[in-house]
């Protein structure tokens, strides 16, 4: 079974100086897991068309889905329109449905900063989505999005149902043992149940439990033939609870 894969870049000079946190990655993590995407990497770089460029090129080859956020606005630090351009070796034009719909909205006020929010790369497509004055640009696999929080996390949701595939099936054990004395076994059963994820996280935290196993799968026949071997394996005494 093909899992659809994805991959966040992050743009802007203002993350990487940690002068603005980022929101947009961590919020993606949670969606594209919700709609059973398997996220693959998440990429931050600065305002550099050059680099812009590169990332593009690479995630786009690489994976299904490639999500950009940032500078995508009418200053002079906003290159990512420029960059994604450059991946693909296609000039930066002005779309004339974006330009008429500026100077609708703006009026007389629609001066040349305000009409650079029509420059899109050759060939970008306008997703429409309901509600919304402005499209999603989508250059090939490449969704164009904006850096401030909650444009992002608006336009995302606007048109995250046409991600959608078959979801992640998922368990959790909680033990009492010590994660050095289940590696072997876990080991072993990862290695004889190849399409199931298999994940180990020690506590300290709290006296609760000292290993969280994790197991995730597309395959729900496939997760519960891996579980009842886990649960096999493990100290079924020292086993705090399953999820």
């Amino acid at each position: 079974m093909k899992v659809p894969t994805a991959a966040i870049l992050v743009i802007g000079d203002e993350i990487l100086s940690g002068k603005v946190e980022d929101a947009n990655a961590r919020l993606l993590i949670g969606e594209l897991r919700e709609l059973g995407v398997a996220l693959r990497r998440i990429l931050v770089v600065p305002d550099e068309i050059a680099d812009v460029a590169a990332a593009v090129r690479e995630l786009s080859a690489s994976f299904d889905h490639v999500f950009t956020s940032g500078g995508v606005g009418p200053t002079h630090d906003d290159v990512t329109i420029s960059g994604i351009a450059a991946a693909f070796d296609k000039p930066v034009i002005r779309h004339s449905e974006l330009e008429r719909r500026l100077k609708t909205y703006f009026g007389d006020n629609a001066d040349e900063s305000k009409l650079r929010m029509a420059d899109v790369p050759e060939n970008a497509e306008l997703l429409e989505m309901p509600d919304w004055r402005w499209p999603v640009l989508v250059c090939r696999n490449v969704y164009i999005l904006p850096g401030v929080p909650e444009l992002f996390r608006k336009k995302f949701l606007a048109m995250r149902e046409r991600f959608r595939v078959e979801p992640f099936f998922t368990h959790a054990v909680f033990t009492l043992e010590e994660e050095f004395d289940i590696a072997e076994a876990l080991r072993e059963i990862a290695d004889a149940n190849p399409s199931v994820a298999i994940g180990s996280y020690p506590n300290f935290a709290t006296p609760d439990y000292k290993v969280k196993v994790t197991l995730e799968s597309k395959d729900g026949d496939a997760l519960r033939t891996t579980l009842a071997a886990l649960l096999v394996k493990l100290n079924d005494q020292k086993v705090v609870r399953v999820e």
